[in-house]
């Protein structure tokens, strides 16, 4: 990895921060406060959440076995890819390497940045490979994205492969596990302490049943972790917010439950599917959805539409032609889907 000056933008490095109230009587106990504006009514939401989610991260950091100093949590994992091109990519100037198809938000980002994303095409197995990875970027590729397991294709990626791009690539490489809690694939997180240029993306959204709270995390060194503070809004996560992700990580027994619920109900649904004549193919997957290939993707699509059923259409993604992907429901949704597909006529 280059040395972490060289990779920050110049004027990020020298960026200083905005102080807000709550950082500067840091260490010391006080009960009146009359530093921040804020109005003495309607507490306790009238005061400004905690700007480094402290007791969050306690919680996080027990329930993932990530040092607190190791934590960043934003308004979702958008905040933190974000973050990425802020801190490391020069507008107009550097580029990040991605996997094609994947989620889209890296692309929107680099494009809200100015910042040009180069795309790498996985194979016909959905598979990628660190050397064309490597090829794409070149001295001003600050950052390569992957995600796995990944969105559309469902799939872990090689993690011998992403470990042998993380040691060999001397930039950032983001890995996102949004999905990794149905996955039984070890986790890059663990591979932190040896990695100072990985950051891994993790959500509350999926298997933690909290995408309306909005709450993204992301684990790096205690670096990367400062200039994410650095240059992210003072007050980015409400205090409703952190309230609502410290009750459902109190309630990771009933998280882990749901979790064994899901994939004993996605291994039925993706039976299911290999059993309808208006399926082709059913691919792997390590998360709580799958990818289908059908024979008349946007037919059938609209046809669940008006059944007020929604999956989504990929076939305008690359590689993913004619494919829906179908999210895993409770039984009873899964079992509407099932049924109106099993009634479907093609045209």
């Amino acid at each position: 990895m280059k040395d972490l000056q060289l990779l920050v933008r110049p004027n990020i490095w020298s960026l200083e921060p905005y102080s807000s109230a709550r950082d500067e009587y840091k260490g010391h106990e006080a009960h009146v406060f009359l530093d921040a504006n804020e109005s003495p009514y309607n507490k306790p939401y009238n005061r400004y959440p905690d700007p480094l989610q402290t007791e969050l991260k306690k919680l996080v950091s027990q329930e993932k076995n990530v040092p607190e100093a190791n934590i960043f949590v934003g308004n979702g994992s958008d905040e933190a890819i974000d973050l990425v091109y802020r801190v490391f990519c020069a507008p107009g100037l550097d580029n990040v390497v991605a996997i094609e198809p994947t989620y889209g938000m890296y692309a929107v980002c680099a494009a809200i940045n100015d910042v040009d994303y180069r795309r790498v095409l996985l194979d016909e197995q959905f598979r990628f490979s660190a050397d064309r990875l490597l090829e794409a970027a070149n001295a001003r590729t600050k950052a390569i994205f992957l995600c796995s397991p990944n969105n559309p294709t469902g799939n872990d990626l090689d993690r011998d492969e992403m470990l042998s791009l993380v040691r060999r690539f001397d930039g950032i490489v983001v890995v996102d596990e949004a999905y990794a809690d149905f996955s039984d694939q070890r986790p890059m997180r663990v591979e932190l302490e040896t990695c100072p240029n990985l950051v891994v993306l993790n959500t509350l959204s999926k298997a933690w049943g909290s995408a309306g709270i909005r709450l993204g995390l992301a684990y790096a060194s205690k670096e990367i972790v400062g200039l994410f503070n650095k240059v992210k809004y003072p007050y980015n996560v409400s205090t409703l917010a952190q309230e609502k992700a410290i009750e459902i990580l109190r309630r990771s027994y009933d998280v882990h439950a749901w979790v064994g619920r899901t994939k004993k109900e996605r291994a039925r649904v993706m039976e299911a599917f290999r059993q309808l004549p208006i399926c082709k193919t059913v691919y792997p997957t390590s998360a709580n959805f799958f990818l289908a290939r059908m024979t008349e993707a946007e037919t059938i699509y609209r046809y669940l539409i008006d059944k007020g059923i929604v999956v989504r259409n990929r076939s305008r993604v690359a590689l993913c032609g004619n494919c829906l992907r179908v999210t895993i429901g409770n039984t009873q949704e899964n079992v509407e889907l099932l049924s109106a597909l099993r009634k479907y006529v093609p045209a």
